[in-house]
Formats: C-alpha cells, sequence, structure tokens
C-alpha cells in the first residue's frame, strides 16, 4: 500500500503502479464517491460499454420497488 499526499491545490498524484495495473491515461474521467471517511473513484465508461450487461435476464418475477415485501 503505498501513500499520497494532498497538494495545497487539493491535488493528489497517483502512485505509478496503481496506474499502470489499471491502465489509466491521461484524460479520463472518474466520478467521486464520498461514504464516510472513504473517498471511492470509479472510472466513466460510455453507455457503449454497457452493450449486452443484462442479456439473458428474464423479466418475469421482476417487481417494482413499491411492490416489495
Amino acid at each position: 500500500m503505498e501513500t499520497v499526499t494532498l497538494s495545497s491545490k487539493y491535488q493528489l498524484v497517483l502512485p505509478r503502479r496503481a496506474r499502470e495495473r489499471l491502465r489509466l491515461r491521461p484524460g479520463m474521467k472518474f466520478t467521486v464517491l464520498d461514504k464516510g471517511d472513504v473517498i471511492v473513484l470509479v472510472r466513466e465508461r460510455p453507455m457503449r460499454a454497457y452493450r449486452g450487461v443484462a442479456r439473458g435476464v428474464n423479466p418475469r418475477g421482476l417487481r417494482e420497488k413499491k411492490d416489495r415485501v
């Protein structure tokens, strides 16, 4: 585990090993989620990347949230 420091301009530098392992490139966009004392960065992807993610799902038996017990 590596440690990073927040700069006076509120910037962080991601460690090289993490950037290489995750194949991060300049210009990539991330969504920032904060949960208590934890910050999570989620890489944004184009909608095209999610094509087919629900393939084979049977919609029968699925209910609206208001109908759930």
